[in-house]
């Protein structure tokens, strides 16, 4: 399977049906995956069987607000249905001048006879032993390194140390993801970052509503200024909902995508006690094509 997603990645040659040859007959392709969301304006869903180790689009669909595909069925050339041997379901930009894949890859699965079972392990990554701790603290506000007596407002992701490590256990994604964090309260949700290598001791991406201090060098968030509408800063996470997704890149939602790996609930200590963030799988899209 691993070869042939490779091929189905680096390939150049894209397989077409001949619309205008009337020898051909045509048969449907049918979908049922369940998990999937709504993409907004910018981005659409597209499906490619692969012929011969090359990719060839089933089409493009989108998913509403409660989950449901604007399609379900695809026609396809039988020949050439008939010969796939995996069907991979990639994320798009609605307008979109290249014939090839994106590199953002959902899900993928091999033909077994008619049916192909398709999941997130080969084209995302496998989660099957993720886990993670994360602790509250607020380094970004300190003067001389003096605690403020206020870690109930930041949060990071690791062991506390000097200086504090990493310690997830998350797969390195493939080009087209990037892992995020989130804290989720009534107000809704909002970004502690974005971050690369999972196992690497480097801040995140993002710092938008830290102190002036620099963070310690693993991802995470003060929530101190610049304080989004709806939200009153500083932030009490105690008690409120953390989550690690796993986004597009690009992407242009403020809220964590579909697959969340990791999820776990800030208590009321602060540091050095550190919180546990479990492996969240119903959150995973699975289904099935048939041919």
């Amino acid at each position: 399977m691993k070869k042939l997603l490779l091929l189905f990645m680096t390939t150049t040659l894209f397989l077409s049906c001949d619309k205008d040859d009337d020898s051909k007959t045509t048969k449907n392709l049918t979908m049922g995956i369940n998990g999937l969301e709504n993409l907004g304006a910018d981005f659409v869903y597209e499906g490619w069987i692969i012929v011969n180790g090359a990719p060839v689009s089933t089409g493009t669909f989108s998913v509403d607000d409660n989950g449901t595909p604007s399609k379900t069925s695809f026609s396809m050339d039988s020949d050439m249905l008939d010969k796939a041997t995996a069907y991979v379901l990639s994320i798009e930009p609605r307008v979109d001048n290249d014939p090839a894949p994106s590199k953002t890859k959902l899900l993928s699965g091999s033909f077994s006879g008619k049916v192909a079972t398709v999941g997130i392990d080969d084209v995302v990554g496998d989660f099957s032993n993720a886990n993670g701790t994360f602790f509250l603290r607020t380094p970004t506000d300190e003067a001389d390194g003096m605690n403020n007596g206020n870690d109930q407002y930041g949060i990071w992701f690791g062991t506390p140390g000097a200086p504090p490590t990493p310690n997830f256990n998350l797969p390195v994604l493939p080009e087209g993801w990037v892992y995020e964090g989130w804290v989720v309260g009534s107000e809704g949700p909002l970004t502690t970052g974005r971050f690369g290598n999972p196992t690497m001791q480097v801040a995140d991406m993002d710092a938008p509503f830290s102190e002036a201090n620099p963070g310690p060098p693993i991802p995470g968030e003060d929530f101190f200024i610049n304080a989004p509408t709806g939200f009153t800063f500083p932030l009490d996470l105690r008690g409120r909902t953390v989550v690690i997704s796993v986004e597009p890149s690009p992407d242009n939602s403020p809220k964590p995508f579909l697959i969340k790996p990791l999820v776990g609930t800030a208590g009321q200590e602060t540091a050095p006690t550190t919180h546990p963030l479990s492996l969240n799988k119903d959150s995973f899209p699975t289904g099935w094509i048939k041919r």
